[in-house]
């Protein structure tokens, strides 16, 4: 195996374009969830979740007309 600085070939000739890890890049700027979105989709679950205790509590079934 010889290297260069930061290519390595191997025996078989295929080399290895990273071979210590590249620098993490952090782009402070990036929004992929909004923290409305977060703050809906929790409220969601929780009116999902009680509905679900809701129904059991009614009914004695955890999914009523399934089983």
């Amino acid at each position: 195996m010889t290297s260069s600085s930061n290519v390595i070939t191997e025996d078989g000739g295929r080399q290895n374009m990273y071979a210590s890890e590249p620098r993490m890049q952090i782009d402070p700027e990036y929004t992929a969830f909004s923290k409305e979105a977060e703050l809906t989709n929790g409220r969601w679950a929780m009116i999902g979740f009680l509905s679900a205790v809701v129904a059991y509590l009614f009914t004695g079934q955890i999914l009523p007309g399934v089983f």
